[in-house]
């Protein structure tokens, strides 16, 4: 490892000394010669997700990064969420922060813009723009490129952990050529609060953004070199005033950067950005601006993804379009969680006080979503970066009342979606061994603390009456079944730690989903205080009952007790039955289906999470062959490598993670560490372990025709359980795979 500088800053009476920093800056320095086309960089397409609705970016970071450098149309509204939008044709800035397909419009902070007189300029929203065309436009993983019209500008992005790096190339020559750092920029959920910038020498800025959104009283510095000085700097100011009460609150500065160009002429600005402040920033750009080109920092961030890239490798017979995306599935799986601390440690916390961590913070946990798929494979993928997410909830945690986080960024619980999904991701690195407690005290009181929280979603009635009543909150058949299920993470965490009488009393809880069993309609239906159930039920209907779903969908959201779903049923027989019609059942005429069920399958919605684990479910009835079926088809259908290519929102990595799973044929289907052995779409993946040994999944014979095992061996030995625990793949070898074209064949005794 190469070390960092040691400097020391006072802010606000705190005195920071910086130790070395924690950036592998001997790594940063290589040659600058690009990788070549094969690398598995260059494999990725950040396009696929652009359209229709997964809403990702196309821009460049590094894996897991604090930077997310990407284009921003300049329009608001659901479609460009992320920002961009292909079906778009304007560019209206280059922002540092965005949301991989969260369905929630936030960040795009501190945006740059350049421009050549006469401007292209709209009042409103889009402001100064450019015109784009996608046949003048690139992407791979770390790197994208746009020409701007009528500007004639050529832009380039790159990024490492904590700078976002953009090289202009002007095509033409001009005496007026203005780069904008527009401070005032917002759309959709985010709002300016107050800005400043300060220009340090003739080619550095330094600065920061406040803003209200979904991250609340966001705070993010930024430190800014330029390669050339400008000739002059002009600055614009903007009013904000306060919603509510109407007081100036702040300013939103934009600051105009006037160059005179030749043809040919390049511009390379390096930016770094902190949640912690602008010396937080300066020192970020300190120790990991180390490159003297872009093409240097650009295959810094080729070379960063493709090790992230190369811990599965593929058959070299894998067909192009299935590598690309799974590759592009594998990037997406790591644009979240995102780096949080600054290079020498120190980051904000939930308590909005600086705090320092020895390894790394991270932000933006979409737990929902990541729990089911993401967080297992990191796992087994990335154990350190797991590790110290792991931690990252913790603190959190500590810093919020001992509440463990529901949805977090940039210090903010934005209480988006439901349950406390931090306990299932916990418990399963503890199991995993990804994670080692350094508090079990701590630990014990954040997970009491969170699973016995009052005067929150229903939670006090959840503890008195075993369900939320669905005549006192929204969402309450969602919002028990996932109490119940976290009430069984809670349990297996209490349990790992050796508070025996603790996890028995979470235990018994974990059943209380049960108490929502209609026997007489065969689902589980919202109840009202009284213990009666909520009349005019239809489990086609989409109502405020339950969470982004129906209350058919949510039917199989007990995934933590298959055979207690399987016994409700009336055996596996019947159950097996109700998974068929639910793959058939067709949505009545007069029920509109909202934005997020796309992707259907009968009942089936594989755009949004409550269906991911459903397919997997026929396992438990012992008919692996309907896995293989449906997980097939949603594979080949589902997933394209068009921009239209996602059928629902990425959220944060859950929608690739599960083509990523699905795909090699080792689901993680309940969330503790069992992994569902399933039919894959790849020949062969070999997952590199942490510790340099690897696992192998090789399917032999397989084919379009040939999706069907066989039978299963692991090292040689006949296999006869329907899946392998953690601990078998960690320990590395080869799971091999007979694979055939004949349905009907349950290869395994156990599951």
């Amino acid at each position: 490892m190469g070390w960092g500088f040691y400097f020391s800053i006072n802010i606000t009476s705190m005195k920071y000394t910086f130790i070395p920093a924690m950036f592998a800056v001997a790594s940063l320095i290589m040659a600058a010669t690009p990788p070549p086309q094969k690398a598995l960089a260059y494999q990725v397409d950040p396009f696929i997700g652009t359209d229709w609705v997964g809403n990702t970016y196309p821009g460049a970071n590094a894996p897991f990064g604090m930077v997310q450098l990407s284009p921003d149309n300049g329009i608001g509204g659901w479609d460009r969420i992320a920002g961009y939008f292909y079906p778009d044709t304007t560019i209206a800035g280059f922002s540092h922060t965005h949301l991989s397909g969260t369905g929630a419009g936030d960040l795009y902070d501190i945006s740059f813009m350049p421009t050549i007189r006469p401007l292209l300029q709209k009042k409103g929203e889009l402001g100064i723009y450019a015109r784009f065309k996608h046949n003048e436009e690139e992407a791979h993983a770390g790197y994208y490129k746009v020409k701007l019209q009528p500007y004639n500008i050529t832009v380039e992005l790159t990024a490492t952990e904590r700078i976002g790096v953009q090289k202009y190339t002007f095509n033409r020559a001009s005496d007026s050529a203005i780069i904008y750092l527009n401070l005032d920029k917002a759309t959709n959920w985010d709002r300016t609060q107050h800005s400043s910038i300060k220009q340090v020498s003739s080619n550095q800025l330094i600065g920061y953004r406040k803003s209200d959104g979904w991250a609340r009283n966001q705070s993010i510095y930024f430190f800014s070199r330029l390669s050339q000085a400008p000739q002059s700097i002009s600055y614009d100011s903007i009013p904000h005033y306060h919603p509510n009460t109407k007081k100036l609150e702040g300013w939103g500065y934009i600051a105009k950067l006037h160059y005179q160009v030749k043809a040919g002429d390049t511009l390379l600005i390096e930016t770094a950005i902190s949640g912690v402040s602008e010396e937080g920033a300066q020192m970020n750009l300190h120790t990991e601006g180390h490159f003297n080109s872009f093409s240097e920092y650009r295959n810094y961030a080729e070379s960063r993804w493709n090790k992230q890239l190369g811990t599965i490798q593929l058959d070299s017979s894998t067909p192009e379009d299935i590598s690309k995306i799974f590759y592009t599935a594998l990037y997406h799986a790591q644009l979240c969680p995102t780096l949080y601390n600054d290079a020498d440690g120190w980051y904000l916390g939930a308590d909005r006080k600086p705090h320092r961590t020895r390894s790394a913070n991270y932000s933006t946990f979409s737990l929902w979503d990541t729990y089911r798929t993401a967080h297992p494979l990191y796992n087994i993928l990335f154990p350190k970066e797991n590790g110290d997410m792991i931690q990252s909830l913790i603190s959190f945690g500590a810093q919020n009342n001992d509440i463990l986080p529901v949805w977090n960024m940039w210090a903010s619980e934005t209480d988006m979606m439901i349950g406390h999904h931090s306990l299932p991701v916990i418990a399963g690195a503890l199991e995993a061994g990804t994670y080692q407690v350094t508090d079990k005290e701590q630990l014990k009181k954040i997970v009491l603390s969170t699973v016995n929280r009052t005067n929150y979603r229903g939670m006090d009635e959840y503890s008195r009456l075993g369900y939320v009543p669905a005549d006192k909150h929204k969402e309450s058949l969602s919002l028990t079944m996932e109490y119940a299920y976290d009430d069984w993470a809670a349990a297996r965490i209490l349990q790992f730690l050796g508070y025996k009488e603790e996890a028995k009393v979470c235990y018994e809880r974990s059943h209380n989903y049960r108490n929502l069993w209609n026997a007489s309609l065969g689902y589980f239906a919202p109840r009202l205080s009284d213990g009666s159930f909520k009349k005019n039920f239809n489990p086609f209907a989409y109502t405020d009952d339950v969470t982004e779903s129906n209350a058919y969908q949510y039917l199989w959201s007990a995934q933590h007790e298959p055979d207690s779903l399987i016994k409700l049923m009336g055996g596996r027989e019947a159950f097996a039955g109700r998974l068929d019609k639910f793959f058939s059942d067709k949505t009545p005429h007069k029920i509109k289906l909202p934005i997020f069920s796309t992707g259907m399958i009968g009942q089936y919605a594989h755009g949004n999470e409550p269906s991911h684990h459903v397919p997997y479910l026929y396992h438990y009835a012992y008919k692996p062959w309907k896995t293989a079926d449906y997980t097939h088809q949603i594979m080949r259908s589902l997933y394209t490598s068009s921009p239209s290519g996602l059928c629902g929102n990425e959220d944060c990595g859950q929608m690739s993670a599960w083509y990523v799973a699905s795909a090699i044929g080792l689901y993680p289907e309940d969330g503790a560490n069992k992994f569902l052995i399933s039919s894959p779409i790849v020949a062969s993946a070999t997952i590199q372990l942490a510790d340099k040994k690897t696992f192998m999944i090789k399917a032999n014979n397989l084919s379009l025709k040939n999706k069907y095992i066989k039978s299963v061996k692991l090292n040689g030995k006949p296999w006869n359980k329907a899946s392998l625990d953690i601990k078998d793949i960690q320990a590395g070898g080869v799971l091999e795979l007979e694979m055939t074209n004949t349905p009907g064949i349950t290869w395994y005794q156990d599951l």
